[in-house]
């Protein structure tokens, strides 16, 4: 019997679980999606849901436990979590049960230790940024390789050797294929998911600042007040892809989805990155900078500095940030994934 692979899926990230499902649709073998998946579309995939494991009283998840004293090896370990107590063990449980060839972590410094715990080999994706505490490394050491959802190019400068060499660099994994579109002269503003999304206030002063442009925004924004004429703001919208696609200037963080987006279109690209753990934003923004992929400014700028960024936004050259993309790169990791499956025997 073909041994199926486990996909752990992170409960916040929603990036998360769209390239979980685009290699999974891509592998030669079954894959069950692991993880607390009930506010997400999981049509057609097969899934094993976990209860959550978030802080009890729905304070907001900012990754600590409150626990005075954990092991030095794990991030978050509250005790006394009935959450938590269940959830390991359906893992275990469905671990033993199913004898999975390889569990891909994305990610979790527990559950990979679980696995390895458990007699597991794991594949432990690797997000962006020097991650150098001592729990990223132990479960660095645990896995049998490590995956990188981002090209090597934006690979951040402190990251351990050991760390680079045990790591396959996959790319950006689910990112559209290009799009044919007539050019715009739009400048496109895009806040996702795990932000804090747009301030109206900050997006008139830009929009007066560049007042030849047209500004166009897609995702939240707070706040109340009049609206320039060139500003327009459009919420949530099904067609990210193909306004991208036409806009003249992409301007946005530098979380890995965006960075897809700007790549797969071969858009000119103003990154604001914001402040996050492990410089998960400010290292990539700073290798699209040195290779001259992108425009970088760290916050939202005044009023005084939006002409300049949006006429050198204007003047990149956008194949050097397409050319980070890789059409092929879900179908290359799966075949990654399974000729690992095959070099450990776990076929």
């Amino acid at each position: 019997m073909t041994r199926g692979i486990g996909w752990y899926v992170h409960h916040q990230g929603a990036g998360h679980l769209q390239r979980a499902r685009a290699v999974a649709a891509a592998l030669p073998r079954p894959c069950t999606l692991i993880g607390t998946l009930a506010e997400f579309d999981t049509s057609g995939l097969d899934v094993l849901d976990l209860p959550d494991d978030r802080p009890l009283g729905g304070s907001a998840f900012d990754g600590r436990d409150g626990e005075a004293e954990r092991p030095e090896a794990l991030h978050y370990a509250p005790l006394n979590h009935p959450g938590v107590r269940a959830r390991m063990a359906r893992i275990a449980e469905w671990i033993g049960r199913t004898d999975p060839a390889l569990i891909v972590v994305d990610v979790s410094v527990e559950i990979a230790l679980l696995a390895r715990l458990l007699s597991v080999p794991t594949l432990v994706v690797r997000l962006a940024g020097t991650r150098t505490d001592r729990p990223h490394c132990e479960a660095f050491r645990s896995a049998t390789r490590l995956l990188a959802p981002f090209p090597e190019a934006l690979d951040g400068a402190g990251v351990p050797d050991w760390v680079r060499a045990k790591t396959l660099y996959a790319g950006f994994l689910g990112a559209p294929a290009q799009i044919a579109a007539a050019a715009s002269d739009e400048i496109l503003v895009v806040f996702g998911r795990g932000g804090a999304g747009g301030d109206l206030a900050e997006l008139t002063t830009a929009a007066r600042a560049v007042p030849a442009r047209s500004w166009h925004v897609l995702g939240p924004v707070s706040g109340t007040g009049a609206v320039p004429n060139n500003l327009h703001l459009h919420g949530w919208v099904d067609d990210v892809e193909a306004r991208v696609a036409r806009a003249a200037l992409l301007v946005g963080g530098g979380g890995d989805g965006l960075m897809a987006l700007a790549a797969g279109q071969a858009k000119r690209f103003l990154c604001l990155p914001e402040e996050r753990a492990y410089g998960e934003q400010t290292e990539k923004a700073e290798a699209l900078r040195k290779l001259g992929a992108a425009v970088v400014h760290p916050g939202w700028p005044s009023a005084e500095a939006w002409p300049g960024l949006v006429r050198a936004g204007l003047a990149l050259d956008p194949s050097v940030i397409g050319s980070l993309h890789r059409p092929s790169a879900v179908q290359d990791c799966a075949a990654a994934i399974e000729g690992l499956v095959r070099q450990i025997g776990r076929t």
